[in-house]
């Protein structure tokens, strides 16, 4: 077989050829492998917050804060490994806030354990709530169930406990979304109208993915996020 020479391939073609197949943390604006990596932008934050115990390897990645994902092994075994994520801050009590809208637009992997979920917090750290967008695995909400819901545009399974630092509230989406809006407004004034909490002050809402299991690895990518706050 003759050897072809090396300048008889163009440069432009290899280059396509590279970029065409590189994964997206080589090819983003940012990436990290580190367990608390952190990048700003455009008014929020991305963390790649390796936070549990048995973790394997993990590799955020970003072109902005609306558009970024990871890359995670983590082995087949109970508990939850990481929580990357994006966070915007608001720094408003509920009853100051006009509005409080969130979307989102994510690809999920076909296996592992995981949810995509949002948490978010008063600024005191004295209320988790979770919103499960979706979820796949052995995974699930702290506390009981308490009720179901339709608020902030989406129908719920409502549960409610303690992590032994703060009251969580978790609402776990009735069917699977990949894409969509949310009302956080609705759902903190549906937290108060039933007593659960008061007037707190909202502070972190945060969008991401609750890793259990990856294991082989696999991609978690955001397509669109935003965070809309008056």
């Amino acid at each position: 077989m003759r050897k072809i020479a090396r300048s008889a391939v163009p440069v432009c073609v290899l280059a396509l050829v590279v970029g065409f197949f590189a994964p997206p943390a080589l090819a983003a604006t940012w990436s990290s492998t580190d367990r608390w990596g952190t990048w700003s932008n455009g008014g929020y934050t991305l963390y790649n917050n390796i936070w549990g115990s048995g973790a394997g390897p993990q590799t955020i990645w970003a072109n902005s804060y609306s558009n970024w994902g990871v890359w995670a092994n983590h082995p087949n075994t109970g508990g939850v490994k990481s929580y990357p994520n994006a966070t915007k801050y608001v720094g408003k009590r509920i009853s100051a806030l006009g509005s409080v809208t969130s979307r989102f637009n994510v690809t999920v992997p076909g296996g592992g354990s995981y949810a995509t979920a949002y948490d978010i917090w008063d600024t005191g750290h004295a209320y988790e709530i979770m919103l499960w967008m979706n979820k796949r695995g052995a995974v699930g909400p702290l506390g009981t169930r308490q009720t179901g819901a339709t608020v902030g545009g989406h129908s719920w399974d409502v549960y409610r406990g303690s992590n032994g630092a703060n009251q969580v509230f978790s609402f776990v989406r009735t069917g699977n979304a990949n894409s969509g809006t949310v009302d956080v407004k609705a759902v903190l004034n549906w937290l108060r109208t039933n007593g659960w909490m008061g007037d707190v002050t909202l502070g972190d809402v945060q969008f991401g993915y609750e890793i259990t299991s990856s294991s082989g690895g696999m991609d978690f990518v955001t397509n669109s996020f935003s965070v809309s706050a008056s």
